[in-house]
């Protein structure tokens, strides 16, 4: 047998780069490495980005600096948790295809449609 007979055909194959795509989460995950797979994808979404944009700008408005032996410090506040991994969740993002590798990661756990 060939190399390209043995080959699974995956739902990633029909879809094109720059294609908007619909992603929900159909099981929640429990491993680490697998919801915070879930959270980078999530993050992709434009709402998403623009929340994390706005939330960075903002942080670095407010930054504490102080004086520590003479020279500037700062204390840097934490990033707001903006995406949440459960059942049901949905994003909307473009396709490109470097991210097959993470949706074949997570494929049990989310469905991907065309949007």
């Amino acid at each position: 047998m060939t190399a390209a007979a043995t080959k699974k055909s995956s739902p990633f194959d029909s879809l094109k780069p720059g294609q908007t795509i619909t992603c929900t989460i159909t099981k929640a995950p429990r491993g680490e490495g697998r919801i915070s797979t879930l959270e980078r994808l999530m993050r992709r979404d434009p709402t998403n980005a623009k929340a994390l944009r706005r939330g960075h700008k903002l942080r670095q408005q407010n930054l504490n600096v102080y004086n520590r032996g003479n020279r500037d410090w700062t204390s840097r506040v934490k990033c707001a948790t903006v995406v949440r991994v459960a059942q049901g969740e949905a994003w909307t993002m473009t396709f490109t295809p470097d991210l097959v590798p993470d949706f074949r990661s997570v494929e049990g756990y989310v469905s991907v449609k065309p949007a």
